[in-house]
């Protein structure tokens, strides 16, 4: 692993020889002192600023040693943090520690990186993934997830946040990894060690919006945000008015952070549709490229955008922003529809039917220009340009179990049999599949919405979780709606904790089993995993049975997959001499088998349940 080119940090305190350098972007401040706490004696220093309000001062080292804590006080007012800590060790609203980066003995230099085509994504909350809820907890299960199948982890966002535990997506400390998961070594020696495994690790970030408590980057620079544009979380962003180059400018540093001081192998980011940027120049489009740029092996970009934009995944030199790959909800709503039944909501946009389906599998998304039934204006464009595996598909994810009234999860209200053709479904397409923890053993724990603000934000959340559900009709009376999770309690966040006790039983057992089987078929053949193609082959049977074909390099075909998700029913099966390398139905799979009937001779398949068969045909060998 090699840095491209060499970097000196913009930001933060950081160790440069027998030197600490300290530099904070603090536009709002006509006069900055930075005070130095090591031990019980405070030392004062007086940086200088520059054209653009960012104040820096050069400190010796035995004067701000490692663990030494700092703050900045703005005009004679109170301490505060810095807006670009690399640690916080007493909280979002205490002294930032000073951090040197170097220090860590990273053992990765072979790493060479992970080929975006054999990516399977595995996403985690650190806290609630293991009993433990640190990295260091993480750190005991990779092992597992490589045996399973898992290329790549995703780690929700780090950034800190207020309080004991989050989602991540309150985070108002965009350098410093929370202190609820460990230190930043610790962090480190995660990566450092999933690479050992071979294994990835992606880091989930948020710059559309700073969490509601201890954000203090806006105190020191008001430029950060905008009242030009709005967003959910209230003003947006600033990317496109006064001051906002050194907004993107702090931006992307962090995205660059996370790739030189952690070894991060890739970042998610966060509804990217919500980064209001009418500029010359895209956001996305200079922080992807900043990215890509930073070293070798080539980090990967990931955006999470509801708007179905090819636009997010061209190359730059197709006028497009050149991220790696972008979240694909279609394939989740429908599948969603079938399984479950939901209608309401952006649920409305979809009927359901496997000719939905097979449209997705055939080109990454469904809406590519059609008006939606919700608001009737056009939604999406063309994806015929780019590759299948940039869309990242899932049946679940943080989002769609979390922001469910209860967390719970789709297997939870899904009949199993259609279950297992829904993962047979995911785990064989041309697309990136995600994998949302505990998945793989059909976890009975549900991942709900936790937070742990000050009391008075706290009971703001509690009412506001309450309003939201308020349209649905089970949550519509105040009795019904005090069965809703209380965010803030300590037993929302227990509830939510993965139970590893469970994989070893019978029914979970059968589930990790099935995950395992398919994921290790994806691994062991290049037909199977994500495709360089625009299309795919897939097609509708029938409303309920799709057929997904699945080539070599060559074009020749290597495996057919047939998912029937509703119901009984026969559908034509015409490809010839094939082999069935896998039915849900197998008896590893399903404590009460039903069997599909395989009539290849003449060309039909008949299940008796939902299910989903996978044929190896013409050269493809018989088991991975």
């Amino acid at each position: 692993m090699s840095d491209r080119p060499s970097r000196a940090p913009t930001f933060g305190a950081v160790r440069a020889g027998e030197s600490v350098r300290f530099r904070v972007w603090a536009s709002a401040a006509r006069r900055l002192t930075l005070l130095v706490r090591d031990g019980n004696d405070v030392r004062r220093f007086r940086p200088q600023r520059d054209e653009h309000g960012i104040w820096e001062v050069v400190v010796p080292a035995d004067v701000a040693p490692p663990g030494a804590r700092y703050a900045y006080a703005i005009d004679d007012r109170d301490p505060l943090p810095d807006p670009a800590s690399r640690f916080l060790p007493d909280g979002v609203h205490g002294w930032s520690e000073v951090i040197d980066a170097a220090a860590f003995a990273w053992d990765d230099g072979a790493w060479s990186g992970i080929d975006p085509r054999r990516l399977v994504i595995y996403e985690l909350h650190v806290g609630t993934f293991s009993p433990a809820g640190t990295f260091a907890g993480v750190i005991d299960r990779l092992e597992y997830l490589r045996d399973l199948g898992i290329t790549a982890i995703e780690l929700m966002p780090l950034a800190d946040f207020p309080g004991r535990r989050n989602w991540g997506y309150d985070g108002v400390s965009l350098f410093a990894p929370s202190r609820a998961y460990g230190r930043p070594d610790d962090l480190r020696a995660l990566i450092d060690r999933a690479h050992a495994l071979g294994l990835a690790v992606l880091i989930d970030v948020v710059y559309n919006h700073l969490g509601p408590e201890g954000a203090y980057l806006p105190l020191f620079s008001p430029d950060f945000l905008t009242n030009a544009h709005h967003t959910p979380w209230g003003d947006a962003v600033n990317l496109d008015r006064e001051g906002s180059s050194t907004a993107r400018r702090f931006l992307i540093e962090n995205a660059l952070h996370w790739i030189h001081e952690y070894h991060a192998d890739g970042l998610r980011l966060d509804a990217t549709h919500a980064l209001v940027d009418n500029g010359p120049a895209p956001f996305l489009r200079e922080l992807t490229s900043a990215v890509h740029a930073a070293r070798e092996p080539r980090p990967l970009v990931f955006a999470e955008d509801e708007r179905n934009l090819a636009t997010i995944v061209k190359a730059v030199e197709d006028q497009g922003w050149g991220a790696d790959g972008v979240w694909a909800d279609d394939f989740h709503h429908v599948v969603r529809r079938m399984l479950a039944g939901d209608a309401h909501g952006y649920f409305r946009d979809f009927e359901g039917t496997a000719r939905e389906l097979a449209a997705i599998l055939e080109r990454g998304w469904l809406y590519a220009g059609q008006p939606t039934k919700r608001h009737g204006r056009p939604r999406g464009t063309d994806p015929s340009s780019v590759p299948m595996r940039a869309s990242i598909v899932t049946v679940q994810n943080h989002d769609q179990i979390g922001n469910r009234a209860l967390g719970d999860r789709l297997h939870h209200s899904a009949d199993p049999a259609a279950w297992r053709a829904a993962i047979t479904l995911l785990l064989t397409s041309p697309m990136t599949p995600l994998l949302f923890m505990g998945q793989e053993w059909m976890a009975t724990t549900p991942f709900q919405f936790f937070t742990d603000f000050e009391p008075e934000l706290g009971q703001n959340v509690i009412a506001g979780r309450r309003a939201e559900f308020k349209s649905f009709p089970e949550f519509a009376s105040p009795d019904a709606a005090a069965r809703l999770p209380n965010p803030q309690a300590d037993e929302t966040f227990e509830r939510s904790r993965l139970r590893w006790d469970e994989p070893s039983t019978p029914l979970h057992a059968a589930s990790l089993a099935l995950h395992r089987r398919l994921l290790g078929l994806r691994a062991a053949h290049p037909a199977l995993q994500a495709s360089d193609a625009p299309t795919a082959q897939a097609r509708a049977l029938d409303d309920d049975t799709v057929m997904v074909a699945r080539t070599n390099a060559d074009g020749t075909a290597a495996f057919v997959v047939y998912a029937r998700l509703r119901g009984a029913g026969t559908v034509i099966a015409d490809i010839g001499r094939a082999d069935a390398v896998l039915t849900t139905e197998d008896r590893e799979f399903a404590a009460d088998p039903a069997p599909p009937t395989i009539d290849l001779d003449h060309g039909l398949l008949t299940f008796h349940r939902p299910g989903a068969v996978v044929f190896a045909v013409a050269a493809a060998t018989r088991e991975a």
